[in-house]
């Protein structure tokens, strides 16, 4: 029997270590590698090729949105499931567009996410069942409250994302520089681009954008605002 691998992708040890345990006891399920940030994700997941991708959205120096998109473009036959505290439908609504499988919000029991995990590779898009039943009711209008900075970050190029958000997770432009390999005026170059893209020009501005936008969530960086 082909078993389905799994990537688990969470910034927190714990847990991931309570998903590893969850999983271990599925006969049919394999978990072949685990990342503590978005950018480890996108690079194991290039490197393993795992059936199934479980990502957190807040995760460090690259969020779980992003990791998405661009595991979607470099590993298209790897599904993603979404896994989120939040379930605003603006949430729901940009999993959807980045061509997510699936997406659970944490409170979900836990053995829904091997059932989960099954759905998705067979080709069949799974969602909690909280969030199936309110968007078999929701109306198309119903999305409209987080759409205008959601729609601003479609316009970003997948450097300018990374940036933004390391940005206002507070980090110095010199130790962005470090993180991403270019130079301080590579950086300085893609921060000036993102406020003349997104019309803000300020730090703190850049920050609540971020934490509008889903790119960060608001615990993360509270220093300068």
């Amino acid at each position: 029997m082909n078993r389905i691998t799994v990537l688990l992708a969470e910034d927190h040890e714990i847990v991931r270590e309570g998903f590893r345990c969850l999983l271990k006891h599925e006969s049919d399920i394999e978990v072949v590698g685990e990342a503590e940030t978005g950018r480890q994700a996108v690079q194991l997941t290039q490197k393993l090729r795992p059936a199934v991708v479980v990502m957190d959205i807040a995760m460090p120096l690259l969020n779980g949105l992003e990791a998405t998109r661009q595991i979607r473009k470099t590993c298209p036959d790897t599904r993603v499931l979404i896994l989120s505290a939040h379930s605003d439908d603006a949430y729901i609504e940009q999993v959807e567009a980045l061509g997510a499988a699936g997406f659970l919000i944490k409170q979900t029991s836990s053995h829904v996410l091997a059932t989960a995990i099954r759905e998705i590779q067979k080709g069949t898009k799974f969602f909690s069942p909280a969030i199936s039943k309110r968007m078999r009711v929701r109306s198309p209008k119903l999305t409209g409250g987080g759409k205008s900075s959601r729609t601003a970050t479609n316009r970003l190029s997948s450097r300018e994302v990374e940036v933004l958000q390391l940005i206002a997770e507070g980090k110095p432009n010199k130790q962005v520089a470090a993180e991403l390999g270019v130079s301080f005026k590579t950086i300085d170059k893609h921060r000036q681009h993102l406020m003349s893209k997104l019309n803000i020009h300020d730090i703190a501005g850049l920050t609540r954008y971020a934490i509008s936008a889903g790119i960060i969530e608001s615990s993360v960086q509270v220093t300068i605002l």
